[in-house]
């Protein structure tokens, strides 16, 4: 059961309507191979367009990760039957009071409040989608009926939310508009042959199209009965993950009407409340003499937003933005992504040097072999832990365990959950994972 915390007189809980109303507790990620209709789905079931970069609006294929919450109610007391008792909205949208339906008055309830993870599909941006895994609580697999099953990238997306241990997985056979009932079944049976050894084995497969809004209340059904309520911890110490931070004052915006630096962080443990200080490590990193060492930064949450919501305290779920007193130039274009947030000195070491066990796929991912080759010394590889992203090279390997020497130093606790993904013909590819045993941690210095 969830830790039992009071915070102004309100329980801090996943499905206490209080904190509901407000904030997305469930993060669901959307994953599947590039143009398979992941934002499609989304934007059809909470209205939010996940693609909205100049760069992703041109390609249109998502490239950073999409956060788009949606409120899910029921029909009790109509006339409704399920599947059809179930709508969503944009989560700033005025609650329905009553059921929309035809002939039906039924009072609506609000269900869950959850956040889609949008995950981009290209090989090229695997290492966004490694950081999305990190931070779900269950996953929806979107595959493409119109192409045969699996595609690259739904092999890799597969493995990659196995990775994390995500067990409840719904699959969507989309665009089944587009085949006739023979075509359908056939591409049924492909999505059954190749999840049958997976973590989705047993996942449910819904025939969908985003495209003309089908079997949508039936996502939704699913969303609620099949996938249960994270357990949470709240008194456990404060972790957020930096997935994104930016710079909010305007050119040539006033002095007085300056604002500090803006952090879209991930709650994976704990919760804050507007007016906590805050700790963000490493936080700045120097180099004297080729030896680095860190002196985190420290400031308070001065507002907490959920998308357009401002709330007084927020917990695991969605994209939290956390306004600060950071100078904005810290906060500009994403230069605080894969640091992590806690409550000052709860924070674990910064690694410079890294030990992990490992271990790699039995089964060859996208067609590509030898990736179950060990790891060597020297070799330089991709890890991905939370939501840092770094490229390391090996100092010395065995079958089931390496060193490495990070580029960049990370801050981690031990334990902690790595992918490891190796270059194969131009391209990072998924194949192994493992946990932090320790390592050398760089000197900390007083914070800022």
């Amino acid at each position: 059961m969830d830790s039992k915390v009071v915070v102004d007189g309100i329980e801090l809980s996943p499905v206490n309507y209080e904190i509901m109303k407000n904030q997305a507790t469930v993060n669901i990620g959307m994953i599947g191979h590039v143009a398979h209709g992941k934002s499609t789905i989304v934007k059809a079931i909470s209205g939010v367009k996940t693609v909205r970069f100049k760069n992703e609006l041109e390609r249109n294929i998502t490239i950073k990760l999409g956060y788009a919450n949606a409120k899910i109610y029921k029909c009790i007391e109509g006339t409704c039957q399920r599947p059809e008792c179930y709508i969503s909205t944009a989560s700033n949208q005025k609650e329905p009071k009553t059921c929309k339906n035809k002939d039906c008055k039924g009072k609506i309830v609000l269900e869950r409040h959850v956040s889609f993870v949008d995950c981009p599909g290209h090989e090229v941006l695997m290492d966004t989608m490694l950081t999305g895994a990190a931070i779900m609580d269950a996953a929806i697999l979107i595959v493409a009926a119109n192409e045969p099953c699996p595609q690259p990238q739904t092999i890799e997306h597969l493995k990659a939310i196995d990775v994390v241990g995500l067990d409840k997985v719904i699959i969507l056979q989309n665009k089944i508009d587009l085949l006739t009932r023979e075509q359908a079944l056939e591409s049924h049976e492909q999505i059954q042959e190749f999840t049958k050894e997976s973590t989705a084995a047993s996942s449910p497969i819904i025939p969908t199209s985003a495209q003309i809004g089908c079997n949508l209340d039936a996502i939704l059904d699913f969303i609620v009965n099949y996938i249960p309520v994270p357990v949470r911890n709240y008194s456990t110490p404060l972790r957020i993950q930096v997935i994104r931070s930016f710079d909010i004052n305007k050119p040539g915006c006033k002095p007085e009407s300056y604002k500090g630096g803006v952090i879209g962080g991930c709650l994976t443990k704990g919760y804050v409340e507007v007016g906590d200080v805050l700790e963000i490590r490493p936080g700045i990193l120097e180099r004297v003499n080729g030896k680095f060492s860190c002196r985190p930064v420290r400031t308070k949450a001065v507002s907490l937003f959920a998308e357009s919501i401002p709330l007084k305290v927020a917990i695991s779920g969605g994209l939290v933005g956390i306004g600060t007193e950071i100078d904005p130039f810290f906060c500009r274009g994403d230069k605080l992504v894969g640091q992590i947030i806690g409550k000052p000195e709860t924070l674990p070491e910064v690694y410079r040097e890294m030990d992990i066990s490992y271990s790699l796929f039995e089964k060859l991912v996208s067609g590509i072999p030898a990736l179950s080759k060990p790891l060597t010394a020297k070799e330089q590889i991709l890890i991905n832990i939370g939501s840092c992203s770094s490229r390391v090279q090996i100092v010395s390997a065995t079958k089931d365990s390496a060193t490495f020497i990070l580029a960049v130093p990370i801050c981690a606790d031990v334990g902690a959950d790595v992918s490891v993904s190796r270059k194969l013909k131009g391209h990072w590819r998924l194949i192994g994972a493992g946990i932090i045993l320790g390592g050398v941690a760089i000197p900390v210095l007083d914070s800022q």
